[in-house]
């Protein structure tokens, strides 16, 4: 079973959804046969490679809310992530431009399947949301990511040219073909979209159902053994 998400790194329900979405898969018992493939969106494409000033302010201006309730937003989303076990650090924060942090995940997934691109993912996400790191900074995404197993020679030489830029537009082309307009948003195989960072049990019914749907229960009767060792049509009632 394929699941494929549209997340960008500088987003906290990202992080949120991709921790909900592993308590999900870990209590899947198929999990072993799933195929988990980050997708590339970006919530700014025009970014600047750091956004300077306060980020309180710059979120009270996007939203239209004063800057006393842009934290008040912070704060929430700080408890949010902590009961999903996660340390938010808004104030350290210093997100940016996120296109060459897509490259690599790309990257990621060319040289180690999506086991070390779910490790590059989850790399990124720290660094933004806990560690105060400059995300679109490019020697600061070699080092992250080489943190994570990827080769920081093949990363730099990534940054240097073009590569890997097709396929993030291309994610962003089929985000738009589903109508995806935020993120996260899960895709079970190419059939359920799930949006939003959903309860891990929710994201765990999801599964089941599309799990079912491809595998349907095939009834055997074991070599030498009967039909009739079962109750059917009311026989064996008490």
């Amino acid at each position: 079973m394929k699941v494929e998400i549209w997340s960008d790194v500088v987003c906290p329900w990202c992080a949120i959804g991709r921790q909900r979405f592993r308590s999900a898969l870990a209590a899947f018992p198929h999990r072993e046969e799933v195929e988990v493939r980050w997708r590339s969106f970006e919530l700014d494409p025009t970014a600047p490679r750091e956004h300077p000033g306060d980020r309180n302010r710059r979120i009270a201006d996007k939203v239209g809310v004063g800057v006393e309730q842009a934290r008040t937003m912070h704060a929430q989303m700080t408890a949010t992530a902590a009961a999903d076990g996660l340390d938010f650090r808004f104030d350290d924060t210093r997100d940016g431009n996120t296109f060459d942090a897509h490259r690599l995940l790309h990257l990621a997934f060319a040289s180690g399947g999506g086991a070390l691109q779910d490790a590059v993912k989850e790399r990124l996400l720290r660094a933004t949301f806990t560690e105060g790191e400059p995300i679109g900074d490019p020697e600061t995404l070699v080092r992250l990511v080489a943190e994570a197993g990827v080769d920081a020679d093949e990363a730099r030489a990534v940054l240097a040219g073009d590569r890997y830029a097709a396929e993030v537009r291309e994610d962003e082309a089929q985000a738009r073909r589903y109508g995806i307009s935020g993120v996260p948003f899960f895709v079970i195989d190419e059939t359920y979209g799930v949006s939003g960072a959903q309860p891990a049990e929710a994201l765990r019914e999801v599964l089941d159902k599309a799990w079912a749907e491809t595998h349907p229960l095939q009834v055997l009767t074991p070599a030498g053994g009967s039909d009739d060792a079962a109750c059917a049509d009311g026989s064996c009632s008490i």
